[in-house]
């Protein structure tokens, strides 16, 4: 049996977390398990638990500040670190912090994995996270990205030897389903000929939530007959709620939390919208196209987001008309059915991603333990 721990701030409906879910529940756990080592509390937690995880959990920076999260990362190590072979990270910047203490107390195979292309943060914050990252360089054995472009931010020295761990999902449950489209319009009181612009994402200044509110009162002046639906949680929810309301978006937006229902709740809408200022590869935008669905994004996020199904445009922030002029002929288009071939093609596939994984993982300790062996054979 193979034990790896999992580091992450917390284990919520993120792009990283819902990636690692997909994960563990695809993965044999008679041979492979996982515990988590987090600081704060997640929806996933309960399931994590059922799966027979193991979920650790220590003050994050921001509660205790450095020296203190320092210490308590040390002191995990000491008392837990004998049980891990692997520790993988998904901390991006920070996680060169963990990373470091899992290297003294002698873990053997460290993966730093970067999942986006720009840290969030104040000022000192992101100088500290710059900080934490020069750590990744030597404590971390193996690095992962979730695209070319989220290597080259995290791994800019070691570009060459980064490890691309596709975003998969589990592709034929997202696939497009006109039944389940009604039923969920029905639930949330949407009637047939009403356009559904969406999104789904965490309410921060990445996400960009500022513009995607003032795409659709645009989009609204021309298109009374709309709504816009977004799920997700995050700090800047109540200011995003309070700017709809203000711009008198109260009726036409609805604001639906986090929900456990990602792949039903897509069949409602028409389009998917999704301005980010910075992204790595976001799952959502696979999960999206997967059901058919036309995206209409920012130029920031990485080409490789795009399967080639004709389903995804690319348009500047700095020019709110490219989304207007993009949205009418996207919510027009006819749903797709036939996405699963592609996301095959394109290494999008859950179960053959948890396989590789698994794999890899088996590799990297069987080539530690051979190491060892040689080792205690010259003493």
């Amino acid at each position: 049996m193979i034990t790896v721990l999992q580091a992450a701030v917390n284990m919520n409906r993120g792009g990283a977390e819902t990636l690692l879910m997909n994960l563990y529940r695809h993965i044999d756990r008679s041979k492979l398990q996982f515990h988590f080592l987090t600081c704060r509390e997640g929806c996933y937690d309960d399931e994590i638990r059922s799966l027979g995880g193991v979920i650790h959990r220590i003050p994050y920076i921001d509660k205790v500040g450095p020296r203190a999260y320092r210490a308590a990362l040390k002191q995990f190590f000491a008392e837990y670190g004998y049980q891990y072979q692997v520790v993988h990270t998904h901390m991006d910047r920070m996680s060169g912090l963990v990373l470091y203490a899992a290297r003294q107390a002698g873990v053997p195979v460290r993966i730093a994995h970067s999942h986006n292309t720009r840290s969030e943060g104040s000022l000192p914050a992101k100088l500290y996270k710059r900080y934490a990252s020069l750590y990744i360089a030597f404590a971390a054995t193996h690095r992962f990205a979730c695209s070319e472009e989220a290597g080259k931010w995290l791994f800019p020295w070691k570009r060459r030897e980064v490890q691309l761990l596709k975003n998969g999902i589990m592709s034929d449950v997202f696939a497009y389903r006109p039944l389940v489209r009604n039923e969920v319009r029905k639930e949330l009181g949407i009637a047939e000929g009403t356009t559904v612009l969406g999104h789904v994402g965490r309410f921060n200044e990445q996400k960009n939530h500022e513009m995607l509110i003032d795409i659709f009162h645009n989009w609204l002046k021309r298109n009374d007959d709309s709504c816009l639906l977004m799920a997700g949680e995050g700090p800047l929810r109540q200011t995003i709620e309070e700017k709809a309301r203000v711009m008198g978006l109260s009726d036409n937006v609805k604001f639906l939390g986090v929900r456990s229902d990602i792949d039903r709740l897509m069949q409602a809408f028409d389009v998917f919208v999704f301005p980010s200022h910075h992204e790595g590869l976001p799952v959502t935008l696979v999960e999206a196209q997967a059901a058919g669905l036309p995206c209409v994004v920012s130029d920031a996020i990485t080409r490789e987001v795009d399967l080639g199904m004709g389903l995804v445009s690319f348009h500047s922030n700095g020019n709110l008309q490219e989304y207007l002029e993009a949205i009418p002929s996207a919510a027009g288009r006819e749903r797709r059915m036939d996405t699963q071939a592609a996301l095959h093609m394109h290494g999008y596939d859950i179960r053959e991603t948890a396989v590789w994984l698994q794999q890899y993982y088996g590799k990297q300790c069987e080539v530690n333990h051979e190491t060892n062996n040689r080792l205690y054979a010259h003493l």
